[in-house]
């Protein structure tokens, strides 16, 4: 079994600590990174840590994925309401699927509380702020047995 996590981040998560603090944290990407690495390894999984602003970049690495990773860790950030190609690229990944969220998108409402991607996720952790990506981790591995 490989012993690789890859970690997908969407649309403006490269922004994260500077982009609406009140909702998202003063946590940045870089820092979310270093400890969702630092998880894996305590469990002996590496990770493949990315972002990309655009949607067919995150469509490659999740077909990229197929043939390389054990589970996928993503926060689609706005594209989870309405990427109809990631949702497909994710249904054709086997392996565990968390989708992660820094805020309750339940609560958020309107167009921010359904996502779509959340039709093939194993599991979703939304609202731990930046602790969602470690536990997201903790139950990636959980999952894999």
């Amino acid at each position: 079994m490989s012993r690789l996590i890859y970690i997908l981040n969407g649309p403006n998560l490269n922004m994260l600590g500077q982009r609406e603090p009140h909702l998202y944290g003063h946590d940045t990407l870089d820092m979310i990174r270093e400890r969702s690495v630092a998880r894996a390894r305590s469990h002996g999984f590496e990770v493949d840590f990315r972002q990309s602003n655009y949607e067919g970049v995150l469509v490659d690495s999740v077909q990229e994925a197929r043939g390389k990773a054990a589970a996928i860790i993503i926060n689609p950030a706005g594209l989870s309401f309405y990427s109809i190609p990631l949702l497909d690229a994710l249904k054709m990944f086997e392996g565990p699927k968390i989708e992660v969220h820094l805020t309750n998108i339940h609560q958020r409402g309107g167009l921010y509380e359904k996502s779509i991607i959340s039709l093939t996720s194993t599991a979703v952790i939304c609202g731990l702020g930046a602790n969602g990506y470690p536990l997201a981790v903790d139950a990636a591995v959980g999952l894999l047995g």
